[in-house]
């Protein structure tokens, strides 16, 4: 655009002529070095005397240094361009120039300060990539993709490209800060400036990623993470009243973490990823290599830090005995959780900008479509970890934030263990070792997701003689591998289904048959008809406790008759976690709990209670033990089932015939200083 008529340019924008009065937009230099300090930042707000007095563009807007702080005198005269009379006279009084410093300026020097093309700034994304590899702080590798990357998708900025592939934000903001020439700083709780922080609002500035830093009358510091957004400053002068406003560059993941550290709100900053994955390898987890098509986003995922970064998420779930691994996606955050003895626990927290190539990495790895992002899918990844192997179930959920991960981790160490470790008391034990010795049929493992069912069935089956028996399964899916036992995966797409395989089994002249879930009446139909022709039969149910589960069985039609002659006996279980016994100690039951626990049995005046330990989290409990409810089949109750009884009576019925409930075999376990009463009421409150 160059030079121009600026009359001619006002009067086609309809504006007042170049000769009116105006207050032109100022605010401070671009070079000014801040920090979170308070001492720093009042530097950024106060004037420099001695300073010489540029003109300079920056972010659009026109930035003037000042020289002094005297307060400014005004003439009424409009200024002179051709003597420089009145240019130092019609300046916004919040900053005011020595006028002994000001020199005559001819309109075409006016309008040379007024404008200055754009080819500075534009090609500072692309100098990006170069000053932070000059800096050490990428290498060559990732400074390549990164190049690529943005060349597949030019919209896309190089910064953006960056933090997508994991790079650190406050290495990548500190060098956009130093490109573009604004000052760079980092964001904490006691930079805020809290009163206008209310006068904009906590959700706004959430929304908008914005943080107030310090003001000073009408003067005011704003950190936001964009070099360039200037309709967003323009909104926050209107918003606050001010006529100047400071642009410095922050981290967009500081910034919320300062916002609500400041309002006492619990949110842990952005994981350090470089410390994280110092001593995360590459080649610390080994998967399968799956065939991608996607190269854009392959790319993008195989990147280093992202590959480390997984690799790390894994070997902390395994190090900490998690079973199963969630990656939630916020607006503005991203979060792993990690389910520990049934509970879940925040983990980290990786930059939200590397949730779509962790997802990425997850899906390559399962050899899922990377692509695909509106519709759930599910997978399988084959990893070795520490010299482990394990089997992860992975499943994506499209969410109004992007897709949510969850990892279930199959550990065959895991299930490595016998009955005696399972928590059975010794009676219970000896009936349920009768039962799985019987040739015929049916025996039911009932109880919620999560609670064990499958642990028990596996060390039930390895309990058995393989070499005398011929034992099969159908799972969905097959979550470990037994030697000696032939394991059938269900396929719901080519009706590959519980009844189909079982069918088929029953040819194969099978002693013990496994069926992963009884979920409607032809599965339990054919599993009645194998219990009655001479097959052990093994299976779960989904019910609350175990006389629900011939209801259950009668309510999806098996016949009353059948339910009570093909049934041998029932367990439901339960899990809760064990005291841990690093920091175990006694404390004194209140009086109003007394009486609650008399009328169970328990009459102390102490019980044992983990205070809380590293060994433990600080949680007090440290790994799992089973609930026990074993309902053993006699005549009598074969009568009464035949008749269709109401549920709650026949449970009266069984816990008369000596069936110990959940609730009773917990409080044996608190008894014995296993476990607690809050851990044995959270699991067995549905069963009361």
């Amino acid at each position: 655009m160059g030079r121009f008529d600026i009359e001619r340019l006002l009067r086609e924008l309809g504006e007042p002529s170049a000769m009116a009065p105006k207050e032109p937009s100022i605010s401070g230099g671009p070079n000014v070095d801040l920090n979170p300090s308070s001492a720093v930042l009042d530097d950024a707000v106060s004037v420099d005397t001695h300073a010489p007095t540029p003109i300079v563009r920056v972010d659009q807007t026109v930035r003037l240094e000042s020289s002094t702080t005297a307060p400014a005198k005004f003439d009424s005269r409009p200024p002179d361009f051709q003597t420089g009379r009145g240019l130092d006279e019609e300046i916004d009084p919040v900053i005011a120039l020595d006028r002994h410093r000001l020199r005559p300026t001819r309109p075409d020097d006016a309008l040379r300060d007024l404008f200055v093309p754009e080819d500075g700034p534009a090609s500072v994304s692309g100098d990006l990539v170069d000053l932070l590899r000059k800096r050490e702080v990428i290498d060559s590798g990732t400074v390549e993709t990164a190049r690529r990357l943005q060349l597949q998708s030019p919209d896309r900025k190089i910064a953006a490209v960056l933090l997508e592939m994991g790079v650190e934000e406050s290495v990548v903001q500190s060098g956009v800060a130093e490109l573009a020439r604004i000052p760079f700083v980092q964001v904490e709780s006691d930079a805020i400036d809290s009163g206008q922080l209310q006068r904009l609002g906590i959700e706004y500035c959430l929304k908008h990623c914005v943080v107030p830093l310090k003001s000073e009358g009408k003067r005011t510091i704003i950190g936001t993470p964009s070099p360039d957004d200037v309709f967003l400053l323009d909104d926050l002068k209107r918003r606050l009243g001010v006529s100047v406003v400071k642009h410095v560059l922050v981290c967009s993941g500081e910034v919320e973490a300062a916002i609500r550290g400041l309002n006492g709100e619990d949110n842990q900053p952005s994981a350090d990823i470089e410390s994280i994955l110092a001593d995360v390898e590459e080649d610390d987890v080994g998967f399968e290599k799956a065939e991608i098509t996607d190269t854009d986003l392959e790319a993008e995922a195989e990147s280093s830090p992202v590959v480390r970064y997984v690799n790390h998420i894994i070997q902390s779930a395994l190090q900490e005995g998690a079973s199963d691994i969630h990656i939630e996606p916020g607006e503005k955050t991203l979060k792993v959780r990690l389910r520990i003895d049934g509970i879940l626990y925040e983990s980290m927290n990786p930059p939200k900008k590397m949730h779509a190539a962790l997802t990425s990495r997850l899906k390559i790895m399962a050899n899922l479509d990377i692509a695909e992002r509106r519709l759930p899918q599910d997978g399988r990844i084959r990893a070795t970890v520490m010299d482990r192997r394990l089997d992860l179930r992975l499943s994506t959920v499209p969410t109004v934030n992007g897709e949510k991960t969850v990892m279930r981790i199959l550990d065959d160490q895991a299930i490595q263990v016998s009955l005696d470790e399972l928590g059975f008391r010794d009676d219970t034990l000896m009936l349920w070792k009768k039962q799985i010795d019987r040739p015929h049929g049916i025996i039911l493992v009932t109880g919620p997701t999560g609670s064990g069912k499958t642990t028990t069935l596996y060390s039930s089956l390895r309990q058995m003689d393989m070499k005398r028996l011929n034992i099969s399964t159908v799972e969905d899916p097959v979550e470990y591998n037994l030697p000696g036992v032939t394991q059938i995966q269900t396929h719901s797409l080519i009706d590959m289904t519980f009844a189909r395989a079982l069918k088929a089994l029953l040819r194969q002249d099978p002693d013990v048959v496994m069926v992963g879930e009884i979920r409607d009446h032809e599965t339990a139909s054919i599993a009645v008809q194998a219990a009655l022709t001479g097959h052990l039969v093994l299976s779960t149910l989904h019910t609350n406790d175990a006389p629900s589960s011939v209801t259950r069985l009668i309510n999806i039609g098996v016949e009353p008759f059948l339910v009570g002659a093909a049934l041998n006996g029932v367990l439901a279980q339960r899990l809760v976690r064990r005291i841990c016994p690093s920091c175990v100690g006694e404390i004194e039951v209140p009086e109003e709990m007394r009486e609650f626990l008399a009328v169970h049995g328990l009459d102390r005046a102490t019980l044992p209670q983990g205070r809380g330990c590293e060994d433990c989290r600080n949680t007090g409990y440290s790994g799992r033990i089973g609930l026990y409810e074993l309902l053993i089949f006699d005549d009598h109750l074969r009568d009464l089932i035949a008749s269709s009884p109401n549920v709650t009576e026949f449970r009266r019925i069984c816990c008369e015939r000596g069936m110990v409930s959940l609730r009773e075999d917990g409080f044996a376990k608190i008894a014995s200083g296993q476990t607690t009463v809050e851990e044995v009421l959270r699991v067995t409150e549905a069963t009361i």
